[in-house]
């Protein structure tokens, strides 16, 4: 066990190490996540195991040793690095009798406490009750309640009831007002392409400075801090590329490893940017050890939101504090979001890359084909309309993925 003497509020972290993953780099994220939350940590318990107990995790004897040395610490809170079930949690409470929570718990009170728009607010809610309603069924009422405390805390009601039929007609009525800003959302990015205007999602490992950058090129004032989650809501701003164009760049919510598929679906709205998007900028914290290691779990999650084919420029932030032997090129730019250096660059970059997508054509289109006019216009950016007598003549910008469609056209 490590034990850390300075604490004000006093949890406990728990967990099994299977060899599934890499434990302690996980448990080390589950202390920033708790720090976050507003704990710190006084002792850590890794138990090395085959597999999870199925009644306690790390087995009933290490629970003993843990619960003895959480009364002489005056912890208040456990938190398990695993998703634990109802009887779990009952268990392990009947042994230590010190409140116990889990990763995923802990995870949406951070979003609890971040979330700042409405859309942000609901989505929470949202997350939070789904959750809790299958614990609802194993363990009675000790997990229907939201209060003040870390892995309870919510935007929307302070006290849910324990009818299950009430949490479902909440749950519905919330999945109403997603969809519905959903839909918004649609018809803004419609407009953006019908406009011309594409879209970089800025992505990344959680507290790689995202919203640092975001800042830096916009002039946005997001919220930036050295903690995990620190901005969960979306956030677009336009900034002016070196040719003359304007692009849109969007800030999503930060990735961690291991992240429940349920926040992923919570927060798709932001994440959702990132599949629409023409660019991907992946920042990264160039000063991170374990730099190799977010990267490959930001690509993986990238991949499962479909932006496998999207072109992506790594940023490989916070090269004041640490400038490593990277070559640079088209797809890798190393900049400080801090303090401007290589910003210019990574606009130059931006605009190349959108270029490398982009081809300028002129089509011949019947009348009779008004319907692929119509597409035309929309996907691309017409600089020159002209009716003649055999159809309309388009020149036109377009992304190469749409040339196929028009191709029996070019002239």
């Amino acid at each position: 066990m490590e034990v850390n003497e300075e604490f004000t509020v006093n949890a406990v972290l728990a967990g099994a190490d299977t060899g599934e993953y890499d434990a302690r780099a996980s448990m080390e994220e589950l202390k920033q996540l708790a720090k976050t939350a507003g704990a710190v940590t006084v002792c850590e318990v890794l138990q090395k195991r085959p597999a999870e107990d199925p009644a306690t995790v790390i087995g009933r004897g290490r629970m003993l040793e843990l619960a003895e040395a959480a009364k002489a610490l005056d912890a208040e809170l456990i938190i398990f690095d695993t998703e634990l079930t109802a009887a779990q949690i009952k268990n392990i409470e009947d042994i230590t009798d010190i409140r116990t929570i889990d990763r995923t718990m802990l995870i949406l009170d951070i979003f609890a406490s971040r979330a700042v728009t409405n859309e942000g607010k609901l989505q929470v809610e949202a997350a939070q009750l789904k959750y809790r309603l299958s614990r609802l069924m194993g363990k009675g009422t000790s997990l229907s309640r939201l209060g003040g405390g870390i892995g309870t805390r919510g935007p929307g009601e302070t006290k849910l009831e324990t009818d299950r039929r009430h949490i479902r007609r909440r749950l519905d009525k919330l999945n109403e007002e997603l969809s519905e800003l959903e839909k918004r959302r649609g018809l803004a990015r419609r407009r953006r392409k019908k406009d011309g205007v594409p879209v970089c999602a800025v992505v990344g490992y959680t507290n790689a400075g995202k919203s640092t950058l975001l800042n830096a090129l916009t002039g946005a004032d997001v919220l930036a801090e050295d903690k995990l989650f620190a901005t969960l809501d979306l956030t677009s701003r336009s900034v002016k590329l070196p040719d003359g164009k304007s692009v849109i760049l969007t800030d999503t919510v930060g990735f961690i490893r291991r992240l429940p598929h349920q926040l992923i679906e919570a927060f798709k709205s932001t994440l959702e940017e990132a599949s629409n998007a023409d660019i991907i900028l992946h920042v990264c914290d160039i000063s991170d050890p374990e730099l190799s290691d977010k990267i490959k779990t930001a690509e993986r999650l990238l991949g499962e939101l479909g932006c496998g084919d999207i072109p992506t420029i790594n940023v490989l932030n916070k090269c004041d504090e640490a400038d490593y032997n990277i070559p640079e090129d088209g797809s890798t730019v190393k900049i400080s979001a801090k303090t401007g250096k290589g910003l210019d660059r990574l606009l130059a970059a931006i605009a190349d890359k959108l270029n490398e997508n982009e081809v300028t054509l002129t089509l011949l289109i019947p009348y009779s084909s008004s319907a692929d006019e119509a597409a035309a216009s929309r996907l691309g950016n017409v600089s020159d309309r002209e009716y003649l007598p055999e159809g309309i003549k388009l020149t036109l910008t377009l992304d190469k993925k749409y040339l196929s469609r028009f191709e029996r056209y070019m002239i």
